[in-house]
């Protein structure tokens, strides 16, 4: 360590989010590391001739956030040049939706792929106003008659493809879809286009891949973005064999390959903890244990990149009716896991020898997992595997959890598992939720508020590109439970403090990483991750929050984001 810091942050709001969430006014950083937080008078004078000094003139500082579950790679090549953005607001209909593939029809090739992501039903004019009708491969062969078109939804639970794509797939009938998986059909039962699930594999497998040296540059794109909006670490929830058939292999190991050639190269610049993902959405234990077999590249540093865990599906999205549910949806159906079984009685009994399997190899498993019979599954399976394998401190936990009950909170406390939830997504879709289970559940979903309360790691995340990886947002909407489309309020009592968002995204997904000695929290000992907001945040209105920007952003002690003012 040098005998002078490289550089000092005064005059500021410093939120250290320790134990006691303590507030300072200085900050100073020495080799990547946290040297010094305290009061001006204390860290100022610590400052040599070579010290780089920044007042920040109220502006508030934070632990350096962590987004964490947030699919990089697959954030990456969903945007151009991969793929055609067709998300809400800029795409309203279905309208927009074919004039957009139009136009890439006219730019490409014939024969070329046409991909897409990003549209949701419950924003396309038609189907709101007839909520029978869904998009259909008609609507893409008008437009796009000689490309074979792939659009994922904005969940990337549900594929619509036009006929072209659907032949290429050699797709003819429901009957083909794989276990987790549906396709939906006309009333003579021919393929309307949409793929549901594990059938969207069908189509996704014959997509072109790129190069590892095209992945190594979307993610260094990605980081950059990251950047800019104070992101310093992330998970990207599942790499591996099980996601080899995803959109432009997003999930697959070629992306795990990409960030350890990053890594040995010293040109990751960002923390990433990475879920395994042996089997496919809609596989079984012996996928899974086929997956965990194969040979893996090994991390250089692990406190850049460290392979963690293991991500199981195990059921599907509320607003595709695919979450596995107690009560029925509006409408009827209950929903399913997404594993291999054909029943649901061999469905749990499936699940539950995929999570021992995982939890016996000694990973931290991380369950998809959202509608409330799922989730108690789940968390029984998770129970029994301990029980079985006696492992402290593993730490699994739940991603998404939205309709997570409180009988399975407390469970979930006791053995110190967690939960990863989505307010973006909240923000994104609690208007559509209300047709889809009653205004009351609705309401209810992603219980914030209930998970801090029963005293369980509670992690927020943007799940990208799902949504755009943007903490403030989610901040936000943590503590508004506004929707997006009307800012109405949908469960009040589910909001949180100021304290618990901010917590929820830097030093609770440290303990989920493993790694809340070294990182987290702004403390001396700690790496020198930071994120300056361009403002007090005591004092900004969470409805404006999304619009401050960021200043600053330092990784390991660098400056690696810098606001032009």
């Amino acid at each position: 360590m040098t005998d002078e810091p490289d550089l000092i942050l005064f005059n500021g709001t410093v939120l250290t989010v320790d134990r006691r969430f303590s507030i300072a006014q200085a900050v100073a950083v020495s080799d990547g590391h946290v040297v010094a937080v305290g009061s001006d008078s204390l860290v100022r004078p610590l400052a040599g001739p070579s010290t780089r000094l920044i007042d920040l003139a109220g502006r508030t500082v934070l632990p350096g956030i962590n987004d964490s579950h947030l699919h990089g790679a697959a954030y990456g090549m969903s945007r151009p040049p991969f793929a055609l953005d067709l998300a809400y607001p800029a795409v309203r209909s279905i309208a927009d939706v074919a004039a957009t593939v139009a136009r890439a029809a006219d730019a490409t090739p014939a024969g070329t792929w046409l991909v897409g992501l990003g549209w949701n039903p419950g924003y396309l004019t038609e189907c709101t106003t007839d909520p029978q009708r869904l998009p259909h491969r008609h609507d893409l062969d008008r437009v796009a008659p000689d490309h074979p078109v792939c659009l994922n939804d904005f969940s990337a639970h549900m594929v619509w493809a036009n006929t072209a794509a659907l032949r290429a797939a050699g797709i003819t009938a429901a009957g083909q879809a794989p276990p987790g998986g549906t396709i939906d059909v006309d009333d003579d039962g021919v393929p309307t286009g949409i793929l549901r699930e594990a059938a969207q594999i069908l189509v996704q497998q014959h997509l072109p891949k790129p190069t590892v040296a095209q992945r190594r540059a979307a993610i260094e794109t990605v980081i950059t973005e990251l950047h800019t909006r104070g992101i310093t670490s992330y998970t990207e929830p599942g790499l591996g064999v099980g996601g080899t058939d995803t959109l432009f292999g997003g999930l697959s190991t070629d992306n795990l390959t990409a960030y350890a050639e990053l890594a040995a190269d010293a040109a990751l610049a960002a923390r990433v903890s990475v879920l395994l993902l042996p089997a496919p959405m809609g596989g079984s234990a012996a996928d899974l244990a086929a997956g965990l077999a194969d040979a893996l590249p090994q991390p250089a540093d692990p406190r850049r990149l460290r392979v963690l865990g293991v991500k199981i599906f195990g059921d599907g999205v509320p607003p595709n009716r695919t979450a596995w549910m107690s009560e029925e949806y509006t409408g009827g159906g209950h929903g399913a896991l997404c594993v291999h079984g054909t029943t649901a009685a061999a469905q749990e009994q499936e699940l539950r020898e995929m999570v021992r399997i995982a939890h016996a190899a000694g990973y931290q498993v991380g369950v998809h997992v959202t509608g409330d019979r799922a989730i108690d599954t789940v968390v029984d399976a998770l129970v029994c595997a301990d029980r079985a394998h006696p492992r402290p401190d593993a730490r699994h936990y739940i991603i998404h959890g939205d309709f997570i009950g409180a009988g399975s909170l407390a469970v979930m406390a006791e053995h110190g598992y967690g939960v990863n939830m989505n307010p973006a997504i909240k923000w994104t879709i609690s208007d559509l939720m209300d047709e889809l289970v009653g205004p009351a559940r609705s309401a209810y979903q992603w219980p914030v508020r209930a998970a801090f309360d029963a005293g369980v790691n509670v992690c927020a995340s943007s799940d990208a590109p799902i949504t755009i990886p943007d903490w403030r947002q989610g901040v936000a909407a943590m503590l508004l439970r506004e929707s997006k489309a009307t800012g109405r309020i949908s469960g009040p009592d589910q909001r949180v403090g100021l304290a618990d968002a901010i917590r929820a995204y830097t030093i609770n997904p440290a303990r989920q990483d493993f790694a809340e000695d070294w990182k987290g929290s702004i403390e001396v000992g700690k790496v020198a991750d930071l994120c300056v907001l361009a403002a007090d945040l005591a004092t900004v209105d969470p409805h404006d929050l999304p619009g401050i920007p960021i200043d600053l952003t330092v990784f390991d002690g660098t400056v690696v984001y810098e606001r032009t003012l």
